[in-house]
């Protein structure tokens, strides 16, 4: 490709580059990323909207299938408010389960739950029923990641029942690989249990990979897609090898890192050879192992996805163990500890971040639906002072996260059944760092406490205020509907602005940006990532304002 100036560049020139990016999405993603950046930069330069977005879409494609995550997803942060501002649409949904993929891979658990969430939400607002059970199938595949393969393969299946014999030969491609991948995972969660239970639902989970595996193969191959088709057989050798059938787990492993190397993908890449060295390890060639591991790691330094580092660092303590060289041996053992330990804190954080416990939610609705006789044949029992305390922020005296996960399930199930409105309003304050660093952690705090109060004073009694996370906090109003929430938090937006905050400190001055979402859906976690969503938009728009989902 010639280098020449943007300025240069025609819009037909870059029509061109994206034509030959589009048809490389099966070919080599390392030149399809070289057309497309070169297309980006250029339509960016001129102002071309739709090209420079078209350009940035498969931008963020290659990087992802080469396995450049990071980049991928600073890319995607970029595209994502464009994209947002042309509201729902299917390669929004797309880029954000790419997004939901990316940080999954990388343990950034609340980052992928709450993309995947959001696509999962403008997929029913588009009433797609294919891109809806996609969605469903890429948040069971994130749960997976997560280590729950048993709520992510009861969602898959949800998925598939979902479009039933409508399912196109894409649909049933990325249902039968995501499944496999999560039956490989279960089986990996279980490696270690010997409980008789555990052992054969090991091995049932490895039929159904090997199942689902074959299953893809000649949809990837209908559909021309290679990288479906490198990642399908690199689970069909994974299953093979541990089923101990070596010589065909070595033909398939060699003949998908050809691929994966000719087609550019590197992380793939990384796997497989992981594979390899395992698959060494069973044949009794401890050096074999040992020399392509160091290769792997090196490599991949500093850019290897958080689950592939977990099985390059074990396979790397059980060579060198073999070897005998137990200071190596131990170096990676530490090493596959840290990143488990971290990765079990991560998967905890955002299990408690997004999902309200079924078994609470049930129980919540069982008392909603008792609340009638209740109050007829006793006397409320209002929570003991310790039990309150338990519910606030200490600081702001709002609900926290517990009194949410409480109270929420409540709110959401009454809406549902009766069909009245409820809307979410997400609250940031706006560069709350500066006023940190500029003012001092004693005026942000009070910062916080006066905009709890103002809080209170612009909303009902009936409302759940709650503190949500350092700036931000999260106000449900039920019974309302959009039009109304809006001049509710409006009200609010002015009465902040207009306050006389210097009074606080000199030249303070403090803004909301506001973001609100409506149900349905009827669910907590959704809800939460259209207020987000909304909040940013109204970010991007110039802050200090409100916006809806």
């Amino acid at each position: 490709m010639q280098e020449v100036p943007c300025s240069d560049v025609s819009c037909d020139q870059i029509q061109q580059w994206l034509h030959e990016a589009n048809a490389q999405r099966q070919g080599n993603v390392v030149a399809g990323l070289a057309l497309a950046q070169r297309a980006w930069e250029c339509a960016r330069a001129q102002g071309f909207l739709e090209e420079h977005l078209s350009a940035a879409v498969l931008r963020a494609f290659f990087l992802y299938r080469h396995g450049d995550t990071e980049a991928m997803l600073a890319a995607s942060e970029d595209l994502l408010p464009l994209l947002r501002e042309q509201g729902s649409t299917p390669r929004l949904c797309e880029l954000l389960r790419w997004m939901a993929f990316a940080c999954a891979d990388l343990g950034e658990f609340e980052a992928a739950l709450a993309h995947i969430n959001e696509s999962l939400a403008r997929a029913r607002e588009l009433g797609d029923k294919r891109m809806v059970a996609v969605a469903l199938n890429s948040v069971g595949a994130c749960l997976e990641r997560m280590g729950d393969p048993w709520q992510a393969e009861r969602l898959m299946n949800e998925a598939a029942a979902l479009l039933g014999e409508d399912a196109s030969e894409f649909e049933r491609m990325v249902s039968h690989n995501n499944l496999a991948t999560v039956a490989l995972g279960l089986f990996n969660l279980l490696n270690h249990s010997q409980h008789p239970e555990h052992q054969r639902e090991r091995l049932d989970a490895l039929q159904r990979a090997r199942l689902h595996a074959l299953a893809v193969r000649p949809h990837a191959l209908t559909l021309g897609d290679n990288y479906l088709l490198a990642l399908c057989d690199t689970n069909r050798g994974e299953v093979l090898l541990h089923l101990h059938e070596l010589v065909e787990a070595e033909a398939v492993l060699l003949a998908s890192v050809q691929l994966a190397d000719r087609q550019g993908y590197l992380a793939l890449g990384w796997r497989l050879r992981c594979s390899l060295a395992e698959l060494h390890l069973a044949q009794g060639q401890a050096q074999a192992a040992k020399q392509l591991l160091e290769a792997v790691l090196d490599s991949a330094a500093g850019r290897v996805k958080a689950h592939i580092a977990l099985r390059l660092h074990h396979a790397a303590y059980r060579a060198n163990k073999a070897l005998g060289l137990a200071e190596l041996a131990l170096h990676h053992l530490e090493c596959h500890q840290a990143i488990a330990r971290e990765r079990s804190a991560a998967q905890l954080r955002a299990q408690a971040r997004f999902f309200v416990s079924r078994m609470e939610a049930e129980r919540a609705l069982a008392s909603v639906s008792a609340e009638p006789r209740a109050a007829e044949s006793s006397d409320p029992v209002l929570p003991s002072e310790d039990e309150e305390a338990q519910l606030r922020d200490p600081l702001t005296g709002l609900g926290n996260h517990r009194c949410m996960a409480a109270r929420m399930p409540a709110l959401v199930q009454r809406a549902e059944r009766s069909g009245a409105a409820l809307t979410v309003a997400l609250v940031d304050v706006d560069r709350f760092k500066i006023i940190n660093e500029r003012h001092g952690r004693a005026v942000a705090d009070r910062v916080l406490q006066v905009l709890a109060q103002m809080l209170r004073d612009n909303t009902r009694a009936s409302d759940l205020l709650l503190r949500w996370g350092g700036e931000e906090f999260l106000v449900v109003l039920p019974d309302t509907v959009p039009d109304r929430a809006f001049e509710v938090c409006e009200r609010l937006r002015q009465a902040v602005e207009a306050y006389a905050w210097v009074q606080l400190a000199p030249d303070l001055d403090v803004t909301l940006s506001i973001g609100l979402a409506n149900a349905p859906p009827y669910a907590t976690d959704l809800l939460v990532v259209r207020a987000e969503s909304a909040m940013l938009r109204a970010k991007y728009l110039g802050r200090n304002r409100v916006a809806l989902a």
